[in-house]
This record gives structure tokens, sequence and C-alpha cells, in this order.
């Protein structure tokens, strides 16, 4: 998990000063110092952006490397039964639940399972999804993936603000052999 902690020993051990980190990530110092504390709880973009600061040299492999392009997503009137279905025959444990060209939520084995008792015909998905899956950069670096996907089963990746791919857990497996797929 990312905590206050971790964010303060990372910015240590790359050599940087909350001045610094600040002037990088496009935060104030004062932020910085608070979130390092613990005082407040910054919004995922902002930690994004610390992390890519902290982690980021220009990195060999992107998030965008490694997607998957092809983002099966499911509308949140549609019925669980059929998220079911869809799962079952792509053989996929989550997906993102899109209404209107924005991801308004995720559907996963787990939401289902905690759902169980519902009849899957007549529950719809909008009922039973949870928060969306986190966002990044395709351009941002894959060390700051394992943390998200501690947190969640999937994150979506976005180029220009729209998204373009998805990656889980799976996608980490067998990076050494990666061959650059960058998006365009």
């Amino acid at each position: 998990m990312i905590t206050a902690r971790y964010l303060k020993e990372l910015r240590e051990k790359a050599g940087m000063s909350q001045t610094e980190l600040a002037s990088l990530a496009n935060i104030s110092q004062a932020h910085i110092a608070k979130i390092e504390t613990g005082k407040v709880d910054p919004r995922l973009s902002t930690v994004n952006a610390i992390l890519s600061v902290l982690q980021k040299q220009k990195p060999s492999i992107t998030c965008g490397d490694i997607m998957s392009k092809k983002v099966i997503s499911i509308k949140p009137g549609e019925t669980v039964k059929k998220a079911i279905s869809v799962m079952r025959n792509l053989d996929i444990s989550q997906m993102p639940v899109v209404s209107g060209g924005i991801i308004v939520g995720s559907v996963s084995e787990a939401s289902i399972v905690r759902n169980m008792g519902k009849n899957p015909s007549y529950i719809k998905v909008k009922e039973i999804m949870d928060a969306p899956f986190p966002m990044v950069s395709a351009d941002d670096s894959i060390n700051i993936l394992p943390e998200l996907l501690n947190l969640r089963h999937a994150v979506i990746v976005t180029k220009s603000g729209k998204p373009k791919g998805i990656i889980t857990k799976f996608n980490l497996l067998g990076i050494d052999g990666i061959k650059s797929r960058r998006i365009s």
C-alpha cells in the first residue's frame, strides 16, 4: 500500500528535498509536507505525479508498452448475468463499467461473488459495481504498477486523457522478454 511513510522513504532514497520534489511534481512544498506527515490524503493523480518524479528516470518500459490494447467493458444497465457471460467467454476476471465513453465503475469476480445471493438475471451491473480502476498515463513507468495492482484488480492506461488500454497483474508477468509495443 502506498503510505505517507513510503512516499517519504522514496523521496529520501532519491536524495531529493521536499522543495525539489514539489517543483518537479508541480505540487506545493507545503502539500508534500502534509502528505508525508499524513495530515492529508492525496488524490491518486497527486500520488501518480509524485511517483513519476521519484521512480522515473526515462523508463525503459512504460505502461503503454505492456498494456492490453483491447479494453473489454460493460454498460451499467446490463445484467450481472451478461457480465458473467462476457467474463467467462473471454476468460477475464474484471472489466471497467463504461457509460457514454466514460469509465464509471468496475466489475470483477470479487464484486460478483459478494452478491451471489442475488439473481444475476435481474440485478444490474450498476447495483454491484465497484469504484473505477485507477488510471495512469501510457508514458508512466511500470514502476508505479505494483502498488496500484496490490490495491485494485486492474489499471486503466490513458493517452491524452482517453482510455487506451488496461493492465492487470498478468501483464506484469514475463516483462524481461517484452518487445516494445508503444502506442501512437
